[in-house]
């Protein structure tokens, strides 16, 4: 839900997180486009999408969901099947009982169709939010939040909880969660081992999704290897990568409709600064060496560089026909083993008219070319590379 009605002058700031001047935003415009939103994402549970995911970021033109809870407490009326995915809320910066509680009632009032995917957060977010959260302790009160939540979900309250963060004498949530145990979770991360470490600890799923190809590979195989360790089977339900797409009648109407819309998104959408994205203490010294042995990259360079379309073809990318779309997307699932395929179908700045065409035409002609390509079996892709 991106704010894209920026001033013709935006190209002087350094990022359009954090400091980005909130006097820019017109609280019209963003009615408008609240809901504009919500139409298109109604209308992909209409359409047949598996799922709607939506997010959780602060002071950003990027993102106009700083409570997705209250997005998804909107959409629930609006839809009937869609699984509702919250990637979101930030454990770190609310106290994760009423995160419990708030998510429970998610899942009682959709019947069962929540599923939960927890970040650490960006660092911008730690900019954005309570200064008092050390971003060099994030990651272990993330942890501690995320048993008060599992706790709260899974055992008959009232229970005490005691942990180097949060004390409870009466954890006792109401209403507790539809599904049984939980809602399906996922941790999101970037390749770093302390990520992937929680989730095959957890055995949670696993959600790469903003980095480049071959980093998320990286990612995926030491996933593997973290999976194998422990004496777990990786399934393909158990791990997600997102694309960036745009389907036309043909390569060309989709390259000449949806290419700039892409590089606005990556161009204009991402821009930050390392100040920004890296906070003292946020990147642990195992993290940093990953991202240094991933090379350039959004990850690691500098934001006020233009992406260019060749640079994005390290993403996954891809304009064309519906052909061309799902024979792509089909190769990815093969290389990757993935069973779940997070598709950003609205990107930055483009219109409503388009949006809808990109939705309709991925519902109608490509994912009927993709239903059935991933078996849930034991996922094996690239556990030998």
């Amino acid at each position: 839900m991106p704010y894209a009605h920026l001033p013709d002058d935006h190209e002087k700031y350094d990022s359009l997180w954090v400091d980005f001047p909130n006097s820019m935003y017109d609280p019209k415009k963003g009615h408008a486009l609240y809901r504009r939103y919500l139409s298109e994402l109604a209308l992909a549970d209409r359409l047949g999408f598996d799922g709607l995911m939506i997010n959780e970021h602060h002071s950003t033109v990027y993102s106009m969901m700083p409570a997705p809870n209250l997005i998804a407490g909107a959409l629930i009326p609006q839809t009937t099947a869609a699984k509702l995915c919250v990637m979101g809320t930030l454990l770190n910066f609310s106290y994760p009982n009423r995160v419990a509680e708030e998510y429970a009632m998610l899942d009682v009032m959709s019947g069962g169709r929540l599923e939960v995917a927890f970040p650490l957060g960006t660092g911008m977010e730690y900019y954005s939010n309570a200064t008092q959260i050390n971003p060099a302790t994030a990651r272990e009160r993330f942890e501690d939040a995320f048993q008060v939540v599992l706790k709260a979900w899974q055992e008959d309250g009232p229970i005490e909880h005691d942990g180097p963060f949060y004390s409870y004498r009466m954890l006792n949530p109401w209403p507790r969660p539809y599904q049984k145990p939980h809602p399906k979770v996922w941790f999101v991360g970037t390749g770093s081992p302390e990520t992937i470490e929680l989730a095959t600890r957890y055995e949670t799923g696993y959600a790469s999704v903003f980095v480049p190809k071959e980093q998320q590979d990286r990612a995926y195989r030491s996933f593997r290897k973290a999976a194998a360790d422990k004496g777990q089977t990786v399934t393909p339900d158990r791990l997600m990568f997102s694309i960036f797409c745009y389907v036309g009648e043909t390569d060309e109407e989709a390259e000449r409709e949806g290419k700039e819309h892409v590089l606005w998104y990556f161009n204009n959408a991402l821009r930050t600064s390392n100040h920004y994205r890296m906070p003292p203490g946020y990147v642990s010294p195992a993290a940093l060496r990953a991202l240094l042995e991933a090379g350039p990259g959004w990850t690691t360079g500098d934001q006020r560089t233009t992406m260019s379309w060749e640079g994005i073809q390290s993403w996954r990318a891809t304009l064309g026909s519906p052909e061309t779309v799902a024979n792509q997307i089909g190769r990815w699932l093969d290389e990757t083993g993935a069973g779940r395929v997070l598709c950003h179908l609205h990107l930055g700045d483009m219109p409503h008219w388009k949006t809808v065409k990109n939705l309709t035409l991925f519902a109608e002609e490509v994912i009927p070319r993709l239903r059935g390509r991933v078996a849930l079996a034991p996922s094996t892709a690239g556990a030998s590379a």
